[in-house]
């Protein structure tokens, strides 16, 4: 009966111990983001501009000779 409560004493003791300051989470260092400028020409303006070109120059070399009937 001696041997059982002195090992549960040693298990008691060493377990308090080993638990001791409860669980710590690992500070993770944030990256640096690094965030690009956009340029400030105004490129994106270009395909919508030569797309309403293309189209007038469509609409204006129409060939339609023929008359509507009366």
């Amino acid at each position: 009966m001696r041997k059982i409560l002195l090992a549960s004493a040693i298990a008691a003791v060493t377990a308090s111990s080993a638990l001791a300051g409860g669980y710590v989470a690992p500070v993770v260092a944030a990256e640096p983001v690094v965030v690009e400028k956009g340029s400030s020409s105004s490129a994106g303006i270009w395909i919508p501009l030569a797309l309403l070109v293309v189209i007038g120059v469509i609409v204006a070399n129409n060939d339609d000779e023929e008359e509507p009937p009366v």
